[in-house]
């Protein structure tokens, strides 16, 4: 079902069984396969792929030829960079053993969960089975092997974390006002985090391997 306060542009492929929420904008040549489920407010670029079955939240920005494949769940208030690729395969494979053309049923789909304020980078891969926690960030041009914890800033081919961010995207700054670090062992003895831009403070927690927003 396409809401009526939806927009869709002429040359996008819907095909039947989406479903689009209220205020969503469909852009250019964009293709939306069977069953897929866009939220309200949300920003679908140029020539974006969106496969059979995805769920994309509310507030979502897809940008222009990013591709997102069967088996990925996007939550609320998620960045989708130009040309970034979300993957579904492990191990892909055109041909079976025996030669046939790969079917449907010769493979099994490993998904991908990008949690709730993430952003995906430009260029950026995530390989198929590797989720993204809130408010993570993917920087541009790099390839997620690993899941990726919350307001963690990974980089890089395969990305590691090079330091936390916050919720409204800028890099966290340590007790000291620098770039807070990624190694966790410091935040044993040291583990406040804060934002020079908005404020916000933050607790590394061992456990999850993730920040907690906390009282100043």
């Amino acid at each position: 079902m396409i809401d009526p306060a939806a927009r869709v542009h002429a040359s996008a492929e819907l095909e039947d069984g989406v479903t689009v929420g209220a205020g969503s904008a469909i852009w250019q040549r964009a293709q939306v396969r069977t069953g897929a489920r866009i939220g309200r407010e949300c920003v679908i670029g140029r020539d974006a792929f969106i496969d059979r079955g995805v769920e994309i939240g509310d507030r979502v920005k897809i940008q222009n030829a990013a591709l997102v494949y069967n088996g990925v769940t996007v939550a609320d208030g998620v960045f989708i960079g130009p040309g970034a690729i979300l993957t579904n395969d492990r191990y892909p494979r055109s041909i079976t053993a025996e030669g046939e053309l790969a079917r449907a049923d010769d493979w099994e789909v490993t998904p991908i969960r990008l949690e709730h304020g993430s952003s995906i980078g430009a260029g950026a891969i995530v390989v198929a089975g590797c989720d993204v926690g809130p408010f993570a960030m993917v920087g541009a041009g790099a390839v997620v092997t690993r899941t990726v914890p919350g307001h963690a800033l990974v980089a890089g081919s395969p990305a590691k974390r090079i330091g936390w961010v916050c919720a409204c995207g800028d890099r966290l700054m340590d007790s000291e006002g620098h770039p807070a670090p990624a190694e966790i062992g410091r935040y044993t003895t040291d583990p406040e985090l804060t934002c020079a831009r908005c404020g916000r403070h933050y607790a590394y927690e061992r456990t999850g391997d993730t920040l907690r927003e906390a009282t100043p």
